[in-house]
């Protein structure tokens, strides 16, 4: 993707920032984009305005460092073919420092109205796309004025909203495979499959489960991401990112969960630091994280920095699944449908809850004997629940 659409500004000028601080809503062909700033200091000026489509790379403002006061300099020209590529630039005074870019949009999806000082929900301002619904052409009947979905949807009803040049969902179509032909492309793929014994997780999350609220329960989704995290930080070659011919393992581990969106499509935005946190934070991180991007509304250091895709099928999928890696990343770990399978154990048939896991890798990185013993150390964590549910020291 190599363009984003600038939705919204959160700060202006004079506003002190600090590295996190959200500073813009940028929309893709996937979800609206809450933009963090990676530097600190004080904003100048505001070069992108709302409405406006930029290429990735472009300068959206620029800022001031503590205590500098910045001369009337201009951003730097936009390249004529950017690539896209992790780090854009913001420029702080005369210093030029690293930050995250803004997410692309595809190129034919219609700029949105500036919004002004009205408030949207993510989700409103999504579905206002959708329907074609200007934004000035709303009352908002929310808490302070803000516009709800329901106030869209009633616009909708009054006014038939313009037919789009491209549905959004054929868009995020495109996206997906301009990805998976260049990952195939470039990528030579190796694939492993392991079928892992679910007994002892499934009745350890019985008993974990029991008597606490719904809202603090723990999924088995959630055990299966601490199982290829735990793995992930030991097996540092399917962690990482392979660009310009070198691999850089991650020093944590950011695992990209694969969320199919209500609309078609799919995104897969990270959860950090799923190898040092409890397993009672990953689960409503997990449950946080899937109602966010469903809704259109995730982080730009969320899409930015997976350093290893877990696709989940769960109870509705079939056995077994082989994903494509996602570039830059080097790996893709799989889990197909929990269900009963015949299992030879110490010379017994037994008959036991089981899941297919699959690992799709980068053999520019990694081999079949490694990611043998990566899938077996999956398996492994798997037989000790318990140990999972501890952060790691």
């Amino acid at each position: 993707m190599d363009e984003g659409t600038l939705l919204e500004w959160k700060v202006k000028p004079g506003d002190a920032v600090k590295r996190g601080d959200i500073v813009a809503v940028v929309d893709t062909t996937k979800a609206a984009i809450d933009v963090e700033s990676w530097v600190e200091g004080t904003v100048h000026e505001l070069i992108v305005q709302p409405g406006e489509t930029v290429p990735v790379g472009a300068v959206l403002a620029t800022f001031a460092a503590q205590g500098e006061e910045p001369k009337a300099a201009k951003a730097p020209p936009v390249p004529e073919k950017p690539e896209a590529k992790k780090g854009g630039k913001k420029t702080a005074g005369e210093k030029t420092t690293e930050a995250e870019p803004a997410p692309a949009a595809a190129p034919a999806t219609p700029p949105p109205v500036p919004v002004g000082r009205a408030k949207f929900s993510p989700a409103a301002r999504k579905r206002a796309q959708e329907l074609g619904v200007k934004p000035e052409s709303l009352t908002g009947t929310g808490p302070q004025g803000s516009i709800t979905l329901d106030d869209v949807e009633r616009a909708a009803k009054a006014t038939p909203a313009a037919a789009p040049e491209k549905s959004r969902a054929a868009e995020m179509r495109k996206t997906i495979a301009a990805a998976m032909a260049r990952a195939k492309r470039e990528i030579p793929h190796y694939y492993l499959g392991e079928t892992v014994p679910l007994a002892a997780a499934t009745a350890w999350l019985a008993e974990y489960n029991a008597g606490r609220a719904v809202t603090e329960r723990v999924l088995m989704a959630a055990l299966l991401l601490k199982a290829v995290a735990s793995a992930a930080k030991q097996f540092p070659e399917v962690n990482g990112f392979y660009r310009d011919g070198t691999f850089t393992p991650a020093p944590a581990v950011h695992a990209g969960v694969a969320i199919s969106l209500r609309g078609g499509g799919l995104i897969a935005p990270a959860i950090h630091d799923v190898d040092s946190r409890p397993l009672s934070e990953i689960m409503p991180a997990l449950a946080d994280l899937v109602q966010r991007a469903r809704a259109g509304s995730l982080r730009s250091s969320e899409i930015a920095d997976p350093t290893i895709t877990v696709t989940n099928l769960g109870e509705q999928g079939v056995e077994e699944v082989y994903g494509v890696i996602y570039p830059p990343q080097v790996a893709l770990v799989g889990f197909g449908r929990v269900a009963e399978q015949v299992i030879a154990e110490n010379g017994a048939i037994r008959i036991v809850p089981a899941v297919r896991a699959s690992l799709s890798a980068d053999h520019r990185v990694s081999d079949g004997h490694r990611g043998a013993l990566f899938l077996a150390k999956i398996r492994a964590l798997l037989q000790e629940p318990a140990n999972l549910a501890k952060a790691e020291p």
